[in-house]
C-alpha cells in the first residue's frame, strides 16, 4: 500500500485473495489462477496479468456452473 492513500495503484493488483488451496488441476480456489500463472505473476508484464486475469473470470463461472449443476440434482 502506498504512504499516500489518494495515489493511483499502478500495475494490475494481484487477485490473492489469502485463501490459498489448490484443486486438483493446481487450480487455486480463492483467486482462481493456476499455480503456474500464481508463481510467474511477479515477473509479468501488465498485459500477461489481464489474460491471466480474464482466465479466472471464466475458471470462476466453470466452477460456479459445477455448483450449481451439482446443488441441483
Amino acid at each position: 500500500m502506498t504512504a499516500d492513500a489518494t495515489e493511483p495503484i499502478v500495475g494490475v493488483p494481484s487477485p490473492c485473495v489469502r485463501n490459498c488451496c489448490l484443486d486438483e488441476s493446481d487450480v487455486c480456489l480463492g483467486c482462481f489462477r493456476h499455480v503456474d500463472e500464481i508463481i510467474h505473476w511477479g515477473s509479468a508484464t501488465d498485459e500477461e496479468k489481464l489474460e491471466v486475469l480474464a482466465r479466472c473470470r471464466v475458471r470462476y463461472r466453470e466452477q460456479f456452473q459445477r455448483r450449481n449443476k451439482n446443488a441441483s440434482t
